[in-house]
């Protein structure tokens, strides 16, 4: 997908993109991201390769967004996130793009239903909002109001409950993370 009015288009992430994308999202959210219940759930987890996107402009990375497999009591879910784009490259579309672009394809693989923690406004350009339940756990203190859900299937929102935990695990965590239930 490309942008008429701009020169920056939305690429699938690739494997040589990695080292760039977590020095971006390094440096959008720096250390303190992994104290949050979100990044918990992505320890010793891969994203979901074909959910994985770039902004590239000019050949330059300016934004990446991915989605990682989660379980919402016994039900599969998608979790989006990181969305991270360069402090100076807001307001230009990207962000919503880069969760567009993913959203249709998570659509087009037959996922049900994608929850995040996030600022209800600006998300809810894409269609999030708050879940229509407070019986979505997150492991460690999350504002219940920034839990947003979009369902890709009609009805899938209104059925999650439960604890938020890992779907897999694909690499060795430390023991500090079995509490987020490894499967």
């Amino acid at each position: 997908m490309s942008s008429a009015a701009a020169e920056w288009m939305i690429e699938p992430e690739r494997p040589e993109h990695s080292a760039v994308v977590e020095a971006l999202v390094a440096k959008v959210f720096g250390p303190g991201r992994f104290a949050k219940s979100a990044y918990r759930l992505r320890e010793g987890v891969d994203p979901v390769a074909e959910l994985s996107f770039i902004a590239v402009e000019n050949g330059n990375l300016r934004g990446s967004v991915r989605f990682w497999p989660i379980l919402v009591g016994e039900q599969p879910v998608l979790l989006l996130g990181p969305l991270a784009v360069e402090s100076d490259q807001r307001g230009r579309g990207k962000g919503i793009a880069l969760m567009q672009r993913g959203i249709d394809e998570a659509r087009r693989l037959g996922h049900r239903a994608i929850i995040l923690v996030g600022d209800p406004p600006y998300y809810a350009r894409v269609g999030f909002a708050p879940l229509p339940n407070s019986s979505v756990k997150f492991p460690g203190p999350v504002d219940k109001g920034r839990i947003l859900g979009l369902a890709l299937a009609e009805g899938a929102l209104e059925s999650l409950q439960g604890n938020v935990a890992r779907a897999r695990i694909d690499h060795p965590v430390c023991a500090a993370s079995a509490p987020v239930g490894p499967r």
